[in-house]
């Protein structure tokens, strides 16, 4: 089992900070501790060779004799030999008296100077070596002091790598309150997910102020929860109507059949039959339609193709034999892409739904508008109110006695058009014509 920092995403991201600053930390510091010993370094030679040469000029000047005691001018350089070509020591400072020679490293006479480090017995100092004169036997002035601590221990790198421990950790720990912070609204977002339940999804989550990434996440899961609880509420008041309407010519099928079963001398068989074709035909047809509502938009039908719709409608009234004559006002060249089974049964529907309705005339028209491909059915009978106009499109919805089952119609072949519609990125309504209905099916433009 995994850890449990890297069972959530906080932890993950504090271990990304904290290796990442290890990363950004650990490389520096070792810069600054190899820069810091080498600039002490170069300081402590620099006063040592300032010093060697001081007494070497004064030695050449004739003003420091041999054998005479050196004075310290550099307290922190007060390790000071004059030592001869053989060896032996020509003179001295006092804090150099006792020790024997600092180095046996003699500069040539090409270098005249040398810095280098050396152990004595007691303690290891830092010293520069420089030649009196150019000659051969020419005596070495050694300057030099003691190591300093921080050059001869590791307390530079203990105090350095400390501060970065206490770096990283600072790092991670401000990275772990950052990420809480920042997910804090998630969890709460989490624990009102979970109690959303099937029956009830009118819950919504908290949105944070703002509008950064967390804002448009709960934005898009309310959103999505709406839809779920629309679609949720279209099923129920769908599954209600279904029912409602399935059961009506089931049961004028069974009274039918229950009544020529009890008086069978009574029964015209010839007037059974036709009435149960009549029921079941109706019981085929919403039963088609509402299987052609659950196939709209899915994989089943997804071949499309370029569809022109003036085509369309000639081929669709060249099928067709209404009562009420047809008139059409066609522009050509309008195509749309499309699934043409699905839309030739939404002009089917429109069609019929005119034909119902029509007094004496039917008018459909293919045009352009607005960057879009526009067809509508017109007829000349009963006005739509404006309060209808979107009810109309719902699942089994009749306005009126007018509107009734004997007039031929499942009372979904409008949902089937709004549903074809919408899964062709376009849309459907109903809009004002005078005298009459007009119904507007508005499609993109095929590119």
């Amino acid at each position: 089992m995994a850890p449990w920092w890297a069972r959530s995403l906080r932890g993950r991201v504090t271990l990304i900070a904290t290796a990442v600053a290890a990363l950004v930390f650990i490389p520096l510091a070792i810069v600054g501790i190899v820069v810091a010993r080498s600039v002490i370094e170069a300081s402590v030679f620099q006063s040592t060779r300032d010093t060697a040469e001081r007494i070497a000029a004064e030695m050449r000047g004739g003003a420091l004799p041999a054998g005479a005691a050196i004075p310290v001018v550099n307290p922190s350089v007060d390790l000071i030999q004059v030592v001869g070509p053989s060896g032996q020591i020509l003179a001295t400072s006092d804090a150099a008296r006792n020790l024997p020679p600092l180095s046996d490293v003699r500069p040539t006479q090409e270098t005249q100077g040398i810095s280098t480090t050396n152990c004595l017995p007691t303690e290891c100092v830092h010293l520069s070596a420089v030649r009196v004169t150019i000659f051969a036997d020419s005596p070495v002035v050694y300057a030099g002091r003691r190591t300093p601590d921080v050059l001869d221990t590791r307390v530079l790198e203990m105090i350095v790598f400390v501060q970065i421990a206490v770096l990283v950790a600072l790092a991670s720990w401000t990275t772990w309150l950052v990420t809480g912070r920042a997910l804090r609204p998630v969890a709460i977002m989490r624990a009102e997910l979970d109690a959303v339940r099937a029956g009830d999804l009118s819950h919504r989550v908290s949105q944070p102020p703002g509008d950064d990434e967390l804002a448009q996440l709960a934005r898009s899961v309310n959103n999505t929860l709406a839809r779920l609880e629309r679609s949720a509420e279209q099923q129920r008041q769908f599954a209600s109507d279904a029912s409602h309407e399935l059961r009506t010519p089931i049961a004028g099928l069974r009274a039918q059949l229950e009544s020529a079963q009890l008086y069978p001398a009574d029964t015209d068989v010839e007037s059974l039959v036709s009435g149960s074709l009549r029921d079941t035909d109706r019981l085929e047809a919403i039963i088609t339609d509402l299987l052609l509502l659950a196939r709209i938009g899915s994989q089943v039908d997804a071949a499309k193709e370029h569809i022109d719709l003036a085509v369309l409608v000639r081929q669709e009234l060249s099928t067709r034999s209404d009562k009420v004559p047809v008139q059409v006002e066609l522009d050509e060249g309008v195509v749309v892409e499309g699934v043409r089974v699905q839309l030739g049964r939404v002009l089917t529907n429109l069609l019929d739904n005119a034909q119902r309705h029509a007094e004496s005339r039917v008018l459909v028209t293919v045009s352009r508008a607005d960057g879009m491909a526009v067809l509508a059915v017109e007829n000349d009978g009963m006005e739509i109110a404006v309060e209808d106009r979107e009810r109309i499109f719902e699942r089994f919805t009749r306005l009126d006695a007018a509107r009734s089952r004997d007039a031929g119609g499942t009372g979904l072949g409008l949902a089937i058009a709004r549903d074809v519609a919408m899964a062709h990125g376009g849309r459907i309504a109903v809009e004002d014509c005078p005298g009459g209905a007009r119904l507007v099916l508005r499609l993109p433009l095929a590119e």
